[in-house]
């Protein structure tokens, strides 16, 4: 019930993106120059290392052990996990001139994609939209994830086209978020539409699209307020407050989702 097949190898594939992300993580942090060569790549990075061990790494720890012990709402949780790397580790890919650190990173980000392709394969997604279907906001998630993801490609879109009409060259480090952005924002379209048409795939993946989309939230506030300490920048208030603000609507929603799935409290049955 709930899981078609064995979880081993997403297990094992997640606990290598563990091993590498925290070790990758934390030789950034220790010889910043050799990662990071630039003074931009240091402002960029290095702060997102720090956030990769307080943040990604708990989330994709914490779904992983929900799992184990066969709740349900872990395993919709740890795609999301998974997804937060991804998206990092993307922009780490397209944020920085071609260098052998790379390679580290792309490692994640295929194995992080495998792990979400072994957990949706394994999942039974027909008998957990049946269990959850009456409990969740699905409508209004679908919507907000098609919504805000027309509008982060848009956005993105907006800054590369003005690049080119100007003629002036994107700082490298942000054409790897705007990268990361389409990228992450297409997920959300498409975990959006198949929401609102009510397919079983909507449903497995939206508390994991969900939970992605909060802890990104809550690394992009760290971030504006961690930046004029480790970098010298000043604090910049009202971004802070509109990140914040944008976030809530997302963290509210994950809530209301979250307890849906909380209250069918259903376990895990292979």
């Amino acid at each position: 019930m709930f899981v078609t097949g064995s979880l081993r190898r997403a297990y094992a594939l997640s606990w290598i993106v563990v091993v590498v992300t925290a070790v990758a993580s934390i030789v950034g942090l220790i010889v910043q120059t050799t990662f990071y060569p630039t003074e931009e790549l240091r402002q960029a990075y290095v702060i997102n290392d720090a956030l990769n061990l307080i943040i990604g790494l708990p989330i994709l720890l914490v779904s992983m052990w929900l799992t184990q012990r066969g709740r349900m709402v872990g395993l919709l949780l740890w795609p999301g996990g998974l997804l937060y790397g991804v998206y990092n580790y993307t922009a780490y890919i397209f944020g920085m001139p071609p260098r052998w650190n790379i390679a580290i990173y792309l490692i994640i980000v295929l194995l992080s994609a495998y792990a979400i392709f072994e957990i949706l394969v394994n999942m039974d997604k027909q008998a957990i939209q049946a269990q959850i279907a009456d409990a969740i906001p699905a409508k209004t998630t679908g919507w907000l994830l098609v919504v805000f993801g027309a509008l982060f490609i848009a956005r993105a879109g907006a800054l590369m086209v003005d690049a080119s009409l100007n003629q002036t060259a994107i700082p490298i480090t942000e054409l790897g978020t705007s990268i990361a952005d389409i990228f992450l924002s297409l997920f959300w379209i498409a975990g959006g539409v198949l929401l609102l048409r009510r397919m079983p795939l909507g449903y497995v993946s939206g508390l994991g699209l969900l939970f992605a989309v909060c802890a990104l939230f809550i690394g992009l506030i760290l971030l504006l307020l961690f930046q004029p300490v480790f970098n010298g920048t000043p604090l910049i208030l009202i971004d802070v407050i509109v990140v914040a603000v944008m976030g809530l609507i997302f963290f509210v929603l994950f809530g209301l989702f979250m307890r849906g799935v909380v209250q069918k409290g259903a376990l895990l049955v292979s």
